[in-house]
């Protein structure tokens, strides 16, 4: 099965802004931002999609709740808000099929947000 682009950016074969990464996640900017903050964080192993995450994921998905908030925190977001979005499947918008975590901010938000 080949890379998905996420795991290429985690092996640097492709470049990408990163902004954090540690032994489990790795945050870098989007390249398509829908914000004028426009943050991926995305888990180094490859799970697909949230709906296809088990119990075993437990600790890399909270780990990369809390790495969120963190990066959300630096990039200066956290008073004035931000949001995190996952998509699951073509319909809800997943581009690339690796879980991943978008940070937005730096603008209001509306509500709905699709």
């Amino acid at each position: 099965m080949s890379k998905t682009l996420f795991e290429k950016i985690i092996a640097r074969e492709v470049p990408a802004a990163i902004i954090y990464e540690d032994d489990l996640v790795v945050a870098f900017r989007d390249i398509k931002p829908q914000a004028p903050t426009h943050v991926l964080i995305v888990p180094r192993k490859p799970i697909p999609r949230i709906a296809e995450a088990t119990p075993e994921d437990q600790r890399v998905l909270g780990h990369l709740l809390l790495k969120a908030a963190e990066v959300a925190n630096k990039l200066g977001l956290t008073q004035s808000g931000f949001r995190l979005v996952f998509n699951n499947g073509p319909d809800a918008g997943e581009a690339v099929p690796h879980l991943h975590c978008h940070i937005l901010g730096g603008r209001h938000m509306s509500w709905p947000p699709g």
